[in-house]
């Protein structure tokens, strides 16, 4: 009989940095806050450039100054939910994104702020044959504590027991 492969041997040790519950595991009501995070000037303007998005609120310094309504720049809106998403991120390997509601940007952010995230699950219902649908949302807060964006994310995941959730 031939040995183990490395590669056979490592498929038999966790992944790192990942978590594997099931629909049944998921708790209405568990809350959960992020590290904080501050967002620099030059990573926002490579966000920016890398989406394409340079309006003058966000990539240019003398017209928000000026002639904007905040006196400064603002980190855009998308950056503000990728990160802030980001920052409550699992590796769920039973999980599937099936898409965002509600999403609101409450007040602006400006480059050097810094933002955390509060994530609570909402509710569970069945879904499909092999998966339930779940409801997160989503609450991302700027130093010290001032609400900037929220939105609720809807996910697929899989049932331990499927025979539990079969239309009879």
């Amino acid at each position: 009989m031939p040995e183990n492969t490395p590669l056979e041997e490592h498929k038999k040790i966790k992944l790192f940095n990942t978590e594997d519950w099931l629909y049944e595991d998921f708790e209405i009501g568990l809350k959960a806050r992020s590290i904080s995070r501050t967002i620099s000037e030059g990573e926002a303007m490579m966000f920016n450039g890398l989406v394409m998005d340079m309006h003058p609120y966000v990539a240019d310094e003398i017209f928000a100054k000026e002639e904007g309504l905040f006196g400064k720049r603002l980190v855009a809106g998308a950056m503000v939910f990728s990160i802030g998403l980001g920052l409550m991120a699992h590796n769920n390997i039973h999980t599937f994104s099936y898409g965002y509601n509600k999403l609101r940007f409450i007040k602006p952010v400006f480059i050097g702020d810094t933002i955390y995230t509060v994530r609570t699950q909402l509710n569970k219902s069945p879904k499909y044959d092999k998966m339930g649908l779940i409801t997160v949302s989503y609450e991302v807060y700027k130093h010290p504590g001032e609400l900037v964006l929220y939105c609720e994310h809807l996910q697929t995941v899989k049932y331990r027991d499927p025979s539990l959730f079969q239309k009879r």
